[in-house]
């Protein structure tokens, strides 16, 4: 079996004090560019919630939504509930947890810059056939495209950023992934709320602008250099050292260099990345990759960002505030942002999950009681309430942008061997856009079911994964991508779970 004991053994010795360069601009433009990625991701989000509020939106597509909107005494927690429309939100991520599983095999052959590009030219076609969307089937076909579109650039760009940052700022580097997920977000709850004026075709505005962080998407990834991990992975090691030296900004690369060939030895041995992701020894990443994008999504950010214009209308404010109350929401997530940016490399991973996490659970209680006590199923939030629980979800994004926002894409990106990189990848992502696709299909409904215990839910699952992060994820700050592997191996309960035949067979090649 490949990676047997007569394979390449990785990286067998720790090199880290060794590692040389500076971090030079030719990486950081880099990283921005690939970093565009995310923009796709967050566009959609913030798109596709303030567009299912507008009345000509869902007249056209959504009659019977829109007859029950007319009702204003109709039960507030139940008349946006229609599966349809749910579909219509969450069918992207069906095809994105598709096209992820598709990517994988295609960024470890062709590279990273591939996906990118097959990524921004499939969202550029999903734009398009939104923006000019004449029927329900036309609309769920461009919203199948857009899927594949955020599958494949959730697949690469988390990757490429952490091959191509240097370890003492990877984590901050690889925000940039989210930074400009918030940013997307932000800048469509902007355009929402101008284009929501364009009566009744403002919709198409609002979609047909995806195709611009597309096209940029795309461009950037034929200008932009493959990784130098990718590269040697791929055969190409001179090419490789010289991309490593260029973005390091010095020739002194031979550490780094030694370990990303150490590694790709072992990856090219493995002829099956996803049966040998399933072996013992890969078990803490394995675990890493179902757990983070599981809870990034049972933090309930995307129900409210999905759907945050509707939620709005639901406590009572009118089309107009509600879209401005998402905007607000959608700013605070994206400066936000900047705070771990600014952090991560400094305080570490855990502090910042563990600190954000529990500053969710308290604003998610918060609001239900709120909800609870003051706003019933067909009466409506006083004024001041209605600003207090926007406030308290702004504290709640707040928490979310500086913790598992980032950090959920950032520590599985970070932390699988480069033989499962793309594999470990593509589950991480896989599993995000699954429960993406759960949540925004079953929010509306649970919304209705449920009722402001929806936000208890929600609470429920942050605190088991902060005492998860707290357990059982070992700090990663500072410790070199390739060398990874020597952490699970340090950590009190990994160290027992991985086979003892592992450590033995290190010492060996050593």
């Amino acid at each position: 079996m490949a990676g047997g004991s007569s394979a390449p053994t990785g990286v067998s010795k720790e090199r880290a004090e060794q590692y040389q360069g500076r971090v030079t601009a030719y990486v950081i433009v880099a990283c921005i560019v690939a970093a565009v990625g995310g923009s796709l991701f967050g566009y959609d989000i913030g798109i596709s919630g303030g567009v299912t509020s507008m009345d000509g939106f869902l007249s056209k597509f959504f009659p019977t939504v829109y007859r029950h909107k007319m009702h204003a005494h109709e039960n507030n927690y139940c008349k946006y509930n229609n599966q349809g429309l749910a579909s219509f939100t969450s069918s992207l991520y069906l095809a994105g947890l598709v096209s992820s599983l598709v990517a994988s095999p295609i960024t470890r052959k062709y590279g990273r810059r591939g996906s990118i590009i097959c990524g921004g030219i499939s969202f550029s076609i999903g734009a398009a056939l939104d923006a000019s969307a004449q029927n329900l089937a036309m609309l769920i076909l461009g919203r199948i495209m857009l899927g594949f579109g955020i599958g494949f650039g959730n697949q690469a760009v988390p990757l490429y950023l952490s091959e191509m940052a240097p370890t003492h700022l990877r984590g901050g580097l690889n925000m940039m992934f989210q930074l400009a997920t918030t940013l997307g977000i932000f800048t469509a709850n902007m355009i929402n709320y101008g284009t929501e004026k364009l009566r009744p075709w403002g919709w198409r505005v609002s979609l047909g602008l995806a195709a611009a962080p597309a096209i940029l998407m795309t461009v950037g990834g034929i200008l932009l250099p493959e990784t130098p991990n990718s590269l040697i992975e791929r055969g190409s090691e001179e090419k490789g050292k010289k991309v490593l030296e260029k973005i390091r900004g010095t020739t002194n690369v031979h550490a780094e260099l030694q370990d990303i060939i150490d590694a790709s030895e072992l990856a090219n041995s493995i002829e099956h990345p996803f049966r040998n992701i399933l072996e013992k020894k890969h078990r803490p990443e394995l675990i890493m990759s179902i757990f983070m994008p599981t809870f990034q999504i049972l933090t309930g950010i995307n129900s409210i960002l999905f759907y945050a214009p509707v939620l709005f209308q639901t406590m009572g404010f009118a089309g107009n505030a509600s879209l401005y109350s998402s905007a607000v929401t959608g700013a605070v997530l994206a400066s936000s942002t900047l705070v771990s940016i600014a952090t991560v490399d400094r305080w570490g991973r855990r502090v910042l999950l563990i600190g954000g996490g529990i500053q969710m659970i308290i604003c998610q209680v918060i609001v239900a009681i709120i909800l609870g006590l003051k706003f019933g199923s067909d009466r409506e939030l006083s004024k001041g309430f209605s600003i207090l629980v926007v406030v308290v979800i702004c504290l709640f994004v707040a928490a979310f942008g500086w913790s598992w926002g980032p950090l959920g894409w950032t520590v599985p990106s970070e932390i699988f061997p480069l033989e499962i990189r793309s594999a470990g990848q593509s589950i991480t992502v896989a599993v995000n856009l699954l429960f993406t696709f759960a949540i925004g299909q079953a929010f509306l409904s649970l919304l209705c079911a449920f009722k402001f215990g929806i936000f208890l839910f929600f609470a429920g699952w942050i605190t088991i994964m902060t005492i998860f992060v707290y357990l059982f994820l070992p700090e990663t700050k500072g410790v070199p991508i390739e060398e990874m592997v020597f952490l699970w191996r340090k950590h009190w309960f990994w160290k027992r779970v991985l086979p003892k035949d592992l450590e033995s067979s290190k010492n060996g090649a050593e």
